[in-house]
């Protein structure tokens, strides 16, 4: 068993209005991420923060530490065929310049497209970041996680290409907080997960971009 962190509604319950509690445990057969023959969560609990709004989208999550059985995973998620809760802890948080920013530096993994590059490095050093976060929150969070999805599924021969524009996309939808950029991720993301390994470590990103000092 696995140390585990689980998302779950004010209600403590998650998709098909399962109920989660203190040693609560639940069981599935086994199978592929985003059907019901798993159990999701995530390895740390910024994950479950960042991909929040375009996995489980819980308005004021509740986070549960847990322990699980890993069958399949991602990079962003886990699909367990045992977990249990444990306990409730706090709910980390991200700032919406740290999830653009976690997004920037994802698409750049992969993402080298000249003209790309030279924007999303005037935004990094703050020569650049003209956006309208705070009319469109939300938006711009699920933007982001998108653009990291699909960030991580351009390796993917089969997509690499399509994968690589969308990664740009996303990301400069994030930061114009304009999510109808979010299907084309989308689809990059599935080809991602189809095809198994990711190409970049996000928590490492989403953990160095957490650590630094914002900006007041």
């Amino acid at each position: 068993m696995e140390t585990l962190y689980k998302l779950t509604r004010q209600n403590y319950t998650t998709c098909g209005n399962t109920l989660w509690g203190e040693n609560v445990e639940r069981t599935a057969k086994g199978g592929q991420l985003c059907t019901a023959d798993v159990i999701h969560a995530y390895r740390h609990p910024l994950l479950a923060v960042f991909f929040n709004p375009i996995h489980a989208g819980f308005e004021k999550p509740i986070l549960w530490e847990a322990e699980g059985e890993v069958c399949v995973e991602d990079g962003t998620k886990v699909g367990c065929t045992r977990l249990k809760t444990l306990r409730i802890i706090e709910v980390p948080s991200l700032s919406t310049e740290q999830r653009v920013e976690i997004a920037i530096r994802c698409a750049l993994v992969v993402c080298k497209e000249e003209s790309f590059v030279v924007w999303a490095n005037n935004w990094l050093n703050g020569k650049d970041r003209s956006w309208a976060a705070a009319e469109v929150q939300r938006s711009v969070w699920a933007a982001a996680a998108w653009a990291v999805e699909s960030a991580a599924a351009a390796w993917a021969e089969s997509a690499a290409e399509e994968a690589a524009r969308t990664a740009a996309w996303a990301v400069e939808s994030a930061v114009e907080a304009a999510a109808r950029t979010a299907p084309w991720a989308a689809r990059a993301a599935r080809a991602a997960a189809e095809a198994g390994n990711m190409p970049i470590n996000i928590l490492e990103i989403i953990l160095k971009v957490a650590k630094k000092p914002q900006e007041n």
